[in-house]
């Protein structure tokens, strides 16, 4: 696997010829650090009102505190996320859709808890939306690791439902977008993007955001049945493989396999982002899928696997996931892929990636 050496500018120009704004997101990280991001903000808790919801919006913590006691993460060797600021979302966020999250009833339609419309907007943005920021900011620091590594992990994230002008599902910033974005703005030799959504939702909202954009190639393997159906966003996809009610294991990773090879063989990307649901579990309550959880361990092995066998960076997010024992399984697909070599310290040849930044 090749190690990648990043050299940072001052005062330069991206490729549409601007200077990107002041981010503190592109931080140096120490070697001594697994590029795994979190932080114990990304867990809401809010009087209860989380549990209005079917999403475990602490799934999170449980995912790091399994990780811990496996001994493969420490507070100490964990990547600490930072909040993504409103010059950060700008990147991707129209400045009327920002605007409309400081409504409270705008939140509540977009996360999917009716009482929050009833909550003063400061409650609403401290409690629910500076996680959901938090882990959007640990997002786009993941894709620079992503690249500086060779992989990243971002224990949050995946927020697929969001666009740059519109929220949904659970999703009210659009990280998945946000990070290809600021990766084409501030990184040279980082021109291509390819996205393999697995959670079992079609992804209709990064596809909104890339319809047309030839630079990023979207895979989306998804149960056609259920939330979003959006047509519009379907024209966005390149490799399109829909699923059945009830598909299991053997056709499931089949078709994984054999689309993921294809993609990567039709399109070598200079980054991956995996979102990584894992609603795709048999009892799910909203993925209508059969998936066992090894078979949703296989799948992780089989995504890495390829993309890194190829040499290519990858960003995975763990997006949606609806059962109490939805951490249990990212956790121990993590560890599997420890456990195979596929993430872990990098070593081999350099590779010199040029990544822009301004300073003031």
């Amino acid at each position: 696997m090749a190690l990648i050496s990043c050299i940072y500018l001052d005062q330069t120009r991206n490729a549409g010829g601007t200077i990107p704004h002041d981010t503190e997101l592109y931080v140096d990280v120490p070697r001594t650090r697994l590029p795994i991001v979190y932080h114990p903000i990304y867990n809401i808790t809010f009087m209860g009102m989380e549990k209005l919801h079917p999403f475990d919006a602490g799934k999170w913590g449980k995912v790091v505190r399994f990780l811990k006691e496996e001994q493969f993460v420490t507070d100490e060797n964990m990547v600490p996320a930072l909040e993504a600021s409103e010059e950060d979302l700008k990147v991707a966020h129209t400045k009327s859709y920002l605007s409309s999250l400081k409504w409270s009833a705008i939140v509540a339609g977009i996360t999917e808890i009716p009482p929050l419309m009833f909550l003063p907007n400061c409650l609403v943005q401290r409690r629910v939306l500076r996680p959901l920021r938090t882990q959007t900011g640990g997002t786009i620091m993941a894709g620079k690791l992503a690249i500086e590594r060779g992989w990243a992990i971002n224990i949050g994230g995946g927020f697929h439902h969001c666009s740059g002008d519109e929220g949904g599902g659970f999703c009210a910033y659009a990280d998945i977008t946000l990070a290809i974005k600021f990766l084409f703005e501030r990184v040279e030799g980082v021109a291509t993007a390819t996205i393999i959504d697995l959670d079992a939702h079609q992804g209709n909202g990064h596809e909104r955001d890339f319809l047309g954009d030839r630079r990023v190639f979207i895979m989306d393997v998804y149960n056609c049945h259920i939330y979003p159906r959006d047509r519009i966003a379907k024209r966005a996809i390149r490799r399109n493989v829909e699923l059945d009610w009830g598909t299991q294991d053997a056709e499931y990773l089949r078709k994984v396999e054999l689309h993921t090879e294809g993609v990567l063989n039709e399109m070598r990307p200079d980054i991956v982002v995996y979102n990584a649901g894992t609603d795709v579990l048999d009892g799910d309550p909203l993925g209508g899928l059969a998936i066992s959880p090894q078979g949703i361990i296989v799948r992780d092995e089989i995504v890495f696997r390829a993309v890194r066998g190829r040499g290519i960076p990858i960003l995975m997010v763990t997006s949606g996931g609806y059962q109490k024992m939805t951490a249990r399984i990212i956790a121990d697909s993590i560890l599997n892929l420890h456990h195979k070599g596929l993430i872990g310290s990098c070593s081999g040849a350099y590779i010199n990636i040029t990544i822009q930044t301004h300073y003031a």
